[in-house]
């Protein structure tokens, strides 16, 4: 992500649509699949954590560090309180294998070149039986300048989230599209905004609502999906939420069955 964009996240993850409304999506997620994972703490990571509003949301699980690429992000975490983070700029991660309980990465792959590496590392340092929760936006065709400030390198479709996913080693157990209800919207946006006055000038999605009623409408709008992802997958969206774990060997009971497998894989820690 370009650089200056980092003192804007910084400023508007608590209070921008965008942010809130994902994130009561992950952690509804969260609630409901850690539900019978009784041994604490859980050891968390947060991957691209960004300016660090995420993690403190994580802490409620366990005990939550991140890593960033860039050494920005990373002082933009220190400045919000949030102390366990360190700049990773490179792979092999610097953890030993099965360190995490729990890993997220929320739009992250698809800033990295080789994604497929990405997730065999993230693989590697989850412990058997942890539990992986992924974001990445939806759909070629939505390409647009928010694309192109975040450095993005592509965006997916669910069949590309799946097979990296189960390719790496992962055992999908959900995989939904999210940011439905405002998908028609977002997309119509998206399409012509290329053809309005001034397109020319690469400006953040995020200028374009201010904080204000609007901006309170779309967060009501986006969280209503929350108690929906948390009992069904959704067919098409903005972007693609999917929710692995690295398999183990013994079978236990105690977890909601795996999207689309007719076996339950123990996810209990």
């Amino acid at each position: 992500m370009h650089k200056d964009f980092y003192a804007e996240y910084y400023q508007i993850e608590d209070k921008h649509w965008w942010f809130i409304g994902r994130r009561q999506i992950f952690l509804q997620i969260l609630d409901k699949y850690l539900a019978a994972r009784q041994r604490e703490p859980h050891r968390i990571l947060d991957v691209g954590c960004g300016t660090g509003t995420m993690i403190q949301y994580l802490a409620r699980y366990g005990q939550a560090e991140g890593i960033d690429m860039d050494a920005g992000a990373v002082q933009f975490c220190y400045q919000r309180g949030v102390s366990q983070v360190q700049q990773v700029t490179s792979l092999p991660l610097p953890f030993p294998d099965d360190s995490f309980d729990l890993i997220t990465a929320l739009d992250v792959l698809e800033h990295i070149d080789d994604d497929r590496a990405m997730l065999r590392e993230l693989h590697r340092i989850l412990r058997p039986g942890g539990l992986f929760l992924l974001s990445v936006p939806a759909y070629r065709f939505l390409w647009g300048p928010q694309d192109e400030i975040s450095l993005h390198k592509r965006r997916y479709v669910g069949s590309e989230v799946r097979e990296r996913l189960k390719t790496a080693g992962f055992r999908v157990r959900r995989l939904s599209y999210f940011n439905t209800l405002l998908f028609p919207v977002i997309a119509a946006v998206r399409v012509l905004r290329p053809y309005r006055p001034g397109a020319a000038e690469i400006k953040s999605d995020f200028t374009l609502t201010q904080p204000g009623p609007i901006n309170s409408i779309l967060s009501r709008l986006f969280a209503l999906e929350a108690p929906l992802i948390a009992r069904r997958n959704l067919p098409f969206g903005v972007s693609i939420l999917g929710l692995a774990v690295k398999p183990k060997a013994a079978r236990q009971a105690g977890m909601p069955p795996a999207d689309g497998d007719t076996q339950v894989v123990s996810t209990s820690l």
